[in-house]
């Protein structure tokens, strides 16, 4: 299995093992989005701003986070991080 592809099935995983916890399994409810932020991204936001980036997350405004959206965040989140320089 490729890098790449071993990398789409990994955020499906992750977004599923966080999706199950409450009701739907298909979305990421408040909640679960905020605990998936904590424990794979390392990010303790304060309230406002977990209420600003969940905001930011449902980009339908319909209360929870898709799949789509989930990975169109990771995306936009994988351009801001630095490259790794091909030397390393």
């Amino acid at each position: 299995m490729s890098k790449l592809f071993a990398s789409m099935i990994f955020l499906q995983e992750i977004f599923d093992e966080h999706a199950k916890k409450d009701g739907d399994p298909n979305t990421l409810s408040k909640k679960e989005a905020s605990d998936l932020l904590r424990s794979e991204l390392m990010m303790e936001p304060k309230q406002v701003d977990a209420e600003k980036l969940f905001k930011s997350l449902d980009m339908d405004g319909n209360g929870v986070v898709s799949f789509e959206e989930f990975v169109t965040f990771a995306a936009a989140m994988t351009m801001v991080l630095p490259r790794k320089s091909c030397s390393q």
